[in-house]
C-alpha cells in the first residue's frame, strides 16, 4: 500500500501502489501547471463513507511507495482520470472498483462491421 501525506495532516491516505501510481502522475502534471482540484476517494478498508481533499501547489505533499520500482500505468485509463480531474467534479477513486475500469481501459476495441462492409474500430 502507498501513503499520500498531504499537508499538516498527520493521517496518511493509503492507497494501492499501482493506484497511487495513477494520482501521483495526475497530480504532479496539475500542480506544476499551477491547477488546484479536488481528490475524492471511497471504499477504502479503512474509511467507510467518502473523503475529498483540496489539492493546490501551496501545500506540501508527499508519496511514499511500497514498491522500489514504479508502476506500469495504463495510458487509457490515466487519460480517463485526467480528464475527470479536469471536471468540475474533480477526481473521484473508487477504492473497491477502480481495478475492473482500469482492465476495462485494457481491452482491444472490438472490430465493428459498418453498411458499408469495412471494419472500423469501436471506441
Amino acid at each position: 500500500m502507498a501513503t499520500l501525506f498531504y499537508g499538516s495532516d498527520t493521517a496518511p491516505i493509503s492507497l494501492p501502489d499501482r493506484l497511487m501510481g495513477y494520482i501521483k502522475v495526475i497530480a504532479s502534471t496539475k500542480l506544476r501547471r499551477g491547477e488546484s482540484f479536488t481528490l475524492t476517494w471511497t471504499g477504502t478498508e479503512e474509511e467507510s463513507g467518502r473523503s475529498t481533499i483540496w489539492l493546490q501547489p501551496a501545500i506540501p505533499l508527499r508519496f511514499v511507495f511500497e514498491s522500489p520500482e514504479p508502476e506500469q500505468l495504463v495510458g487509457d485509463y490515466l487519460r480517463a482520470l485526467a480528464d475527470q480531474a479536469n471536471a468540475a467534479s474533480g477526481l473521484v477513486i473508487h477504492a473497491r472498483t477502480w481495478e475492473s475500469a482500469e482492465a476495462a481501459s485494457r481491452e482491444p476495441a472490438r472490430a465493428v462491421r459498418v453498411a458499408a462492409g469495412r471494419p472500423v474500430r469501436a471506441a
